[in-house]
């Protein structure tokens, strides 16, 4: 089988499409680059929809934790405080555990057994959880002046948050949040040993690469290959990030605007 009918078999397969059965023998490099690509689908679908909807979750609770009113700022202090406070892994499994004790309960909550679903509810939560903190303390820095002189303009209510607050906000915390966006899709690869089943072996890169690894009893191709596409999936981030970042302080002189800056999390 050459490389080509390798790639038509298997790019797809963690989606469902192609080759039903994964190789046995004779692993070839081809194999394992195309079957371990494959899996990053799963890793990019659920570090893009957990963070472009924990953003929206993560503006209202920095808001929440920032307002004067205890009715709005206790619960999110809370929210932050328990999804900072615990580790991720733990995260997964009472959530799996949750959902299938409500499963039985309702036929609403089947779809959360699954990764797709469950994982993705629980990377939304735990992203909006980091990124609220970070949100929160960028509203805290915003200069005074920049208030004053919204309300020299005579905007107020609405119009100040969305004119002058948020998009200062998100200037002050887009450094800090390109790297929780980094790490969210490296955290991703916890799906795997969290309880959410990989339905029909069609799991995300991580499952593949442990697969290999198992059967070839060498850990040293495989990984590797999982660490290259993880680097190749943080600078298109970067990028990404990098142009926004400039969008958001393009009003300001060149040596002025806040430098993204990589900052590797160790332990979350």
């Amino acid at each position: 089988m050459s490389c080509w009918e390798t790639i038509a078999d298997y790019a797809f397969r963690s989606l469902g499409y192609g080759e039903r059965l994964l190789p046995r023998s004779d692993f070839t490099l081809c194999q394992q680059f195309t079957l371990i690509g494959s899996g990053m689908i799963w890793n990019i679908y659920f570090g893009f929809f957990a963070l472009t909807s924990g953003f929206l979750l993560a503006t209202g609770v920095a808001v929440g934790k920032a307002a004067r009113n205890p009715l709005i700022r206790k619960p999110a202090e809370w929210f932050i405080f328990l999804f900072r406070g615990s580790p991720l892994f733990i995260q997964f499994f009472f959530a799996y555990f949750l959902f299938l004790n409500l499963k039985g309960v309702s036929d609403f909550f089947d779809p959360f057994t699954s990764a797709w679903a469950g994982a993705l509810l629980v990377l939304f939560l735990n992203t909006a959880a980091y990124s609220g903190e970070i949100f929160f303390g960028a509203l805290k820095s915003i200069p005074k002046g920049d208030i004053e002189a919204a309300d020299a303009y005579g905007l107020s209510g609405w119009a100040r948050f969305r004119r002058v607050i948020w998009p200062t906000m998100l200037r002050l915390a887009w450094p800090a949040y390109t790297n929780e966006a980094i790490f969210l899709f490296h955290a991703t690869t916890l799906v795997f040993f969290s309880g959410f089943p990989a339905a029909q072996q069609r799991g995300d890169a991580l499952y593949y690469a442990n697969y290999f690894a198992d059967k070839t009893f060498d850990p040293f191709i495989p990984y590797p290959i999982l660490a290259a596409y993880f680097i190749l999936l943080t600078l298109v981030i970067i990028g990404i990030f990098g142009l926004i970042n400039r969008r958001l302080n393009r009003h300001l002189p060149q040596q002025t605007r806040q430098k993204m800056k990589l900052r590797p999390q160790i332990i979350r």
